[in-house]
């Protein structure tokens, strides 16, 4: 795999070396089993697969090279290139300025921007009406567009399947850029709806089937699909994919629901299913898959709590975070800092989407034992000082490389 040109800050050459290891006794990635590092009075589980992937490297390795190469101009963001807050912060410190925050909301007027001006695509990508906005101001956003080619992936495979004459069901979160960016895409070509969930998908099937009028799909999936979307047409062919952060399990299962409602309502067999349900197959990227695999192989362990590392509003963050809570005490994390000593400790409530103060999150009992991971857009050295803060609550501070990588067993 390509090896990307990223700020030595975002290295650790301790999670570098731990990762190599693995990844020699284990070349075809068939073993999901954590790391242990094993202090004494401490243990920590590194989970097999963590941090950044390839497109949020491909990101950040374009967004700084831009920089570097347009010294006095003004370079813009069109949102947050990646859910980190360092990665951000730093941009933002080397003077990158956002057009757009997460929700898509201006932040500077695009009538402020000129065609001397450089706009970086974000790695979620963006839709069809914001590039045409672009261009016409003059301003290629060809050059700089960090676009994940596994999301770019999910837009061939839709518009494969629009072009046979099925109608597009996007599982993802509305609001998040990287569905925003697959719907106007999806739209472009074929009759698109985004769906959230199974209860959604759920209510969706009722316009299949009949259980619902047609007249009431437009109030309840409001900005939720395609302009001119008629559920009497609309509805006949249908195939799924999917925001590619998004729980494989959750997926497949609507997926799975959507083309059992196809079969029992036109009298299908699998033979004949294709007629009716497009086999999109799983699009979520490799990422996604290997670190919810890494979780659950992470999750067969005997622990005291989980600490999942990663920003705020990052969605595949977020799924890991619900996976480790259906185990066991999960801390939610963006940075070493929240671990205000080994008493208390700051964390994010997604649900709530309200960080909260925990006192006594770390066990009296010795050893401690913690399960440890991060999602695809948190550098590894935010995962190295965590461990290194951790240690010093229990007073094992291991000051050099070969410290920590002396107590893998």
């Amino acid at each position: 795999m390509k090896k990307f040109n990223v700020p030595v800050v975002y290295r650790s050459s301790v999670i570098s070396a731990i990762k190599s290891r693995r990844k020699e006794a284990d070349k075809l990635k068939k073993d999901f089993s954590p790391t242990l590092l094993d202090f004494g009075k401490l243990q920590i589980f590194l989970a097999r697969h963590f941090g950044f992937c390839y497109g949020v490297e491909n990101a950040i390795e374009i967004a700084f090279r831009t920089i570097d190469e347009n010294p006095g101009k003004r370079i813009f963001l069109l949102s947050e290139m990646i859910h980190n807050p360092q990665v951000n912060a730093d941009l933002v410190q080397r003077g990158v300025r956002f057009l757009q925050d997460t929700k898509g909301n201006a932040l500077v007027d695009f009538d402020e921007l000129t065609a001397d001006d450089v706009v970086i695509i974000p790695a979620f990508g963006t839709t069809l009406l914001i590039e045409e906005r672009l261009n016409k101001i003059g301003i290629t956003t060809e050059k700089y567009n960090t676009t994940c080619p596994f999301v770019e992936k999910v837009w061939n495979r839709s518009e494969q399947i629009a072009n046979k004459g099925y109608t597009i069901i996007v599982h993802g979160k509305p609001s998040h850029e990287e569905t925003r960016a697959t719907f106007s895409h999806s739209a472009a070509s074929a009759p698109t709806v985004v769906v959230n969930d199974m209860l959604e998908a759920v209510e969706l099937s009722k316009y299949i089937t009949g259980e619902k009028r047609p007249a009431d799909f437009c109030i309840e999936f409001k900005g939720r699909h395609s302009e001119g979307f008629t559920v009497e047409r609309d509805l006949q062919k249908i195939g799924v994919v999917n925001q590619t952060t998004m729980l494989a399990s959750d997926t497949q299962a609507i997926s799975d629901y959507l083309k059992e409602v196809m079969m029992k309502h036109y009298g299908l067999s699998n033979a004949n299913i294709d007629d009716r349900f497009a086999d999109t197959r799983d699009t979520l990227c490799y990422a996604t898959n290997d670190n919810q695999s890494a979780v659950q192989g992470l999750l067969e362990t005997e622990a005291d709590l989980a600490i999942v590392v990663g920003g705020y509003n990052s969605s595949n963050t977020s799924h890991l975070v619900e996976l480790c809570e259906e185990k066991l005490s999960t801390f939610y994390i963006d940075s070493p800092e929240k671990l205000l000593s080994q008493k208390e400790i700051l964390h994010y409530d997604f649900h709530s989407r309200q960080e909260l103060h925990t006192i006594d999150y770390l066990p009296a009992t010795v050893p401690a034992r913690i399960l440890i991971t991060s999602g695809a857009s948190c550098p590894d050295a935010v995962v190295e000082k965590v461990i290194r803060r951790l240690l010093s609550f229990f007073d094992l501070r291991q000051t050099v490389e070969e410290d920590i990588l002396s107590f893998i067993k």
